[in-house]
Order: C-alpha cells, then structure tokens, then sequence
C-alpha cells in the first residue's frame, strides 16, 4: 500500500462551500441601522415555529462553523418541505432566530442561491424555488434528500444514475494503461481489505468512494469525470442496499479486485460486466440509511 493511500483514507473530507459570486442579495441590506438594538423577534407560526425550533438546535452545535451550519439547517428545511415553494425568507428574522450577524445570513442565502434552492427579486425579496429548480445534482442536495421525506425516491434515482454512469466509465477505463491510476486503485482495494478485517466502516467507506471516483477519473471523458461527485455523494449518503455492499464483506472486496484487474488488462467487457454486478440491488438486504456524515 502506498504512503499517497494510507495518507489519504486518513485525511479528513474537504469542505466544499459553493460560494457564489456577488448577486441580487447584495442589493438587500437588512432595514434596521448598524448599532441600532432589534426589538424582540417576530413571533412565527406553523412553519415559522419549527424554524425557529431548528435554529435553538443549531446555535448549540458550532462545530461547523456558524456559515455551514446555516447553510445546512435551512437546506435540510427547504429539501423537507418545512419550508414550502415561494416562501418567503426574511433576512433580519433568520438572523435573529438562528442568532448569526448579517454577514452569515447573506452569504448563507448565497450558497442556497447557488444551489437552486432560494431566488432573490428586485420588490419580492428572497423565497424558497420549486423542485423543479433545484440542482439535483448538487452533492448537499443528494444528502439533504437522502436524510428526508423523500429518502426512498432519491435513493432509486442515485442508484438508476449510478447503473447509467460507472459501468460506462469501467468500459472507457479499462486498459487506458495510466499505472499511476491502476496503482491507486490497487490500493484501495488493498485498504478495503485491510479495514474489513479491522472493522473499520468509516475507512472501508472512503476507499471505496475513492475506488470509485478514481475509476471514473481513468475513463478519460471529463463529461464523466464532472459526475464523479454525484458518485461519492451516492457512497457517503446512500448506504451499501443500493451498491450491493449493504456492509462491508469479503465479497464487496473481491468484486472490486475484480473490477480493477480487468481495467489493469486493459478488458472493458469484463470491468462493465463487473461493475454492473457490484452495482446489483439485492432486495433482500436491508433499506437502513445511516447517519448524515460529519463536514
């Protein structure tokens, strides 16, 4: 196993932002005047309740840094359904209710801008978009879904884009002769293994998701390769029903040796074919969806 492996499986998982550029919200600073002390919050019914509800809850978790977790706890509200299409967000009642200055509330609502979950308008203000708006695509959304009402319907989805995707990407891959890649994946496998026979889930899962990302990497289509992230939400969020690997196993490894044989040989028939078996619902395994991973 490579010191590059060992190192990586190890290394904690890279936040990812999704910042957006300057936009309308810069155009809408809250009404009230620096230095001016707010009057008491505004009191919110039916799903104002549960917002301010969720916002107690995370003003007493600050391990995500108080951006993330605004972004976090108003997305998982949105994708829910707590906070229905068209609804309207105040920025001065967010702050106030999750306890966070303007600065974090703006640059919050820009990340869920981004996302397709939020719009902002010149006389209407900021509200919350209709599915059909989101992007779905998106790695927060996936695991947003994947935790929610509509766990079961995105599960399906991420499964069917994977059978679209992977065994494509192990036909293209196989012998693309990139040893660097082929050693990698080797070493996945290796740690995959190894974890196995340690009971360590938490390393089995990041080598496979980086088996995975790897393999779509070598096939070559930077098409696919923009995709690999969809991949690794599906592994983070989706749990092994929907991959054929409900926990890890010897067999979970032995498909995965299998797949990277045949892309060493350079036999595309035989990685598709692979891949397509280690993707294989069983029906007998059993639907739980573990909890949301840690940013």
């Amino acid at each position: 196993m490579s010191t590059l492996a060992h190192t990586m499986m190890t290394a904690a998982r890279p936040s990812e932002t999704g910042l957006a550029g300057p936009g309308e919200l810069d155009r809408y600073p809250y009404a009230e005047s620096p230095g001016v002390d707010r009057v008491a919050p505004p009191s919110w019914e039916g799903g104002d309740a549960e917002l301010g509800r969720v916002a107690r809850r995370a003003a007493g978790s600050r391990g995500r840094g108080l951006h993330g977790q605004l972004v976090q706890q108003l997305g998982q509200m949105i994708v829910s359904g707590d906070l229905g299409a068209d609804r309207p967000l105040v920025p001065e009642e967010i702050g106030q209710r999750f306890e966070v200055s303007r600065t974090v509330v703006r640059e919050s609502l820009r990340v869920l801008e981004a996302k397709g979950l939020v719009s902002a308008r010149p006389n209407v203000g900021t509200r919350v978009r209709p599915v059909s708006d989101w992007n779905l695509l998106d790695p927060d959304i996936i695991e947003w879904r994947a935790f929610g009402p509509q766990r079961d319907d995105q599960r399906r989805e991420l499964n069917e884009l994977r059978w679209t995707i992977e065994p494509l990407a192990a036909r293209l891959a196989a012998g693309h002769g990139r040893d660097d890649v082929q050693q990698r994946l080797a070493d996945m496998v290796e740690i995959m293994g190894h974890a196995l026979t340690q009971g360590d889930g938490l390393t089995f899962s990041r080598a496979d998701a980086e088996f995975h990302s790897l393999l779509i990497q070598l096939a070559g289509n930077r098409m696919l390769e923009h995709l690999s992230g969809i991949v690794s939400a599906a592994l983070q969020v989706s749990g092994g029903p929907v991959t054929g690997c409900d926990r890890p196993t010897e067999a979970a490894v032995a498909q995965h040796a299998r797949i990277a044989e045949a892309l060493a040989s350079g036999d595309s028939q035989a990685a598709e074919s692979a891949m397509r078996q280690l993707l294989t619902v069983h029906p007998e395994a059993e639907r739980v969806v573990p909890a949301p991973r840690e940013h």
